[in-house]
């Protein structure tokens, strides 16, 4: 088994029942690596989540094309991502994936 150090946590929030840690880490896991597969490694998930960090600071007026690429191909990746990571769980009512830097 590959071991990938990374530099960014994915967290399954809200979900609308208890369930098993393994099942949980299971689709945290299928997330990641959806994430990962679409954007092309774990470096890019953490470029992304930096320059998406950068803009929610920066003025409107301030962001360039590749930023908007940048957004368009994260807005795909977590789509797939989100799709991947509910796969065995169904998806419930208000939850969500929050992925953040660590």
């Amino acid at each position: 088994m590959q071991v990938i150090e990374s530099t960014y946590v994915v967290t399954l929030r809200d979900y609308p029942e208890e369930i098993p840690a393994k099942e949980r880490i299971a689709a945290e896991t299928r997330y990641a690596q959806a994430l990962e597969k679409q954007l092309g490694g774990p470096e890019q998930v953490v470029a992304a989540l930096d320059t998406m960090h950068s803009l929610e600071e920066s003025p409107p007026e301030v962001v360039s094309p590749g930023d908007l690429t940048l957004l368009k191909a994260w807005g795909k990746a977590s789509a797939a991502a989100k799709q991947a990571g509910f796969r065995d769980l169904g998806e419930g009512d208000g939850a969500y994936f929050e992925v953040r830097l660590v």
